[in-house]
């Protein structure tokens, strides 16, 4: 089959099509003739070097993909050859087929295409783990997502108004901004131009926030700290600004604050498969109906993965997609 591997670490011109052995599904595995791969930023550190696969895990990029069942392993009841499925896998999406963990499939759901439904595991697993479930975000609570027009961003919005949060999230542009109020969010908040601790206090009547979802760490974590409201969530699941932050105890102490954070990529299969129930039974029909959508912002084809890597890095709205033909 081809597939994209990484000749060296470093910029996007090491990623180049060669050609792989097939993988051959597991016991517990489905093997996915893949109609499109999402790409994602956890990719871009993978390319660089800086983010190894698990182990036993494959070593092409790619932690999601959307395509045709085309083999099942001997364990794998739930799916047959023939099913159209979208997966969340620990590697291996940028390829013709891929093996997956049969829990971590999810039926392609009506109305979508294989390029749409590709856009969905990785962001809607993360945002569900870490919105729902770590964060414990309910109905008539506020959230502060912090990159609203990543792919992460642009499915918390809609998920989160879905379940009837109020929605704040920062950008950079007006025009990224109102995207993400296009999307849902009551506010969008040009951090280029806007404090968005100020923003927050002045939109709450200073009462603050019950959840931000924090993929920028750093400097950003007491300035969070600072706008969350009593029993508030600050959630991480990334660090661009940096991995290490200095705040006041007291301020958590005194407001009762829960500080957490996770990563997916390396957790069992089982704990993965929790997550792809919850979504199945409790997104789905909303991703059917339309209330939420997937949102592409560009596709390339599967030998242009150096392209996609470019265009993830200069900035977006939603998702980059490769179309496999």
């Amino acid at each position: 089959m081809r597939a994209i591997e990484i000749e060296r670490p470093g910029g996007p011109e090491v990623l180049r099509l060669a050609e792989h052995p097939m993988p051959a599904p597991g016991d517990s595995e489905v093997l996915i003739k893949v109609a499109a791969a999402g790409v994602n930023r956890p990719d871009i550190m993978q390319r660089k070097g800086h983010y190894p696969p698990p182990p036993g895990a494959s070593d092409i990029l790619g932690l999601e993909v959307a395509g045709t069942v085309t083999a099942i392993g001997a364990n794998v009841a739930d799916w047959k050859p023939g099913d159209q499925v979208c997966a969340l896998v620990a590697g291996g999406g940028y390829a013709e087929y891929c093996a997956a963990p049969a829990p971590q499939c999810l039926p392609i759901p009506r109305g979508l295409t294989a390029v749409e439904a590709a856009a969905l595991p990785e962001t809607f697993f993360t945002v569900w783990s870490n919105v729902f479930d770590r964060g414990r975000l309910k109905a008539n609570e506020s959230l502060l997502i912090q990159g609203g027009t990543s792919g992460i961003g642009v499915a918390a919005i809609q998920m989160a108004r879905a379940f009837s949060a109020r929605v704040f999230a920062t950008a950079g542009s007006p025009e990224k901004c109102l995207a993400c109020q296009q999307l849902g969010a009551e506010r969008g908040i040009n951090y280029k131009t806007e404090d968005f601790v100020e923003v927050i206090r002045k939109a709450t009547n200073g009462r603050g926030v019950d959840v931000v979802l924090d993929m920028i760490g750093g400097d950003y974590v007491p300035r969070e700290l600072s706008i969350l409201a009593e029993d508030g969530r600050l959630v991480f699941i990334s660090g661009l600004r940096g991995l290490k932050a200095e705040f006041n105890i007291l301020d958590v102490m005194q407001s009762r604050l829960t500080l957490t954070g996770s990563t997916l990529r390396p957790r069992p299969v089982a704990f993965k498969g929790a997550i792809a129930k919850a979504l199945h039974e409790k997104v789905w029909p909303l991703v059917e109906a339309g209330t939420i959508r997937p949102v592409i912002h560009a596709t390339f084809p599967l030998e242009a993965a150096a392209e996609a890597h470019r265009q993830l890095e200069a900035g977006h709205v939603g998702k980059i997609v490769l179309v496999v033909n």
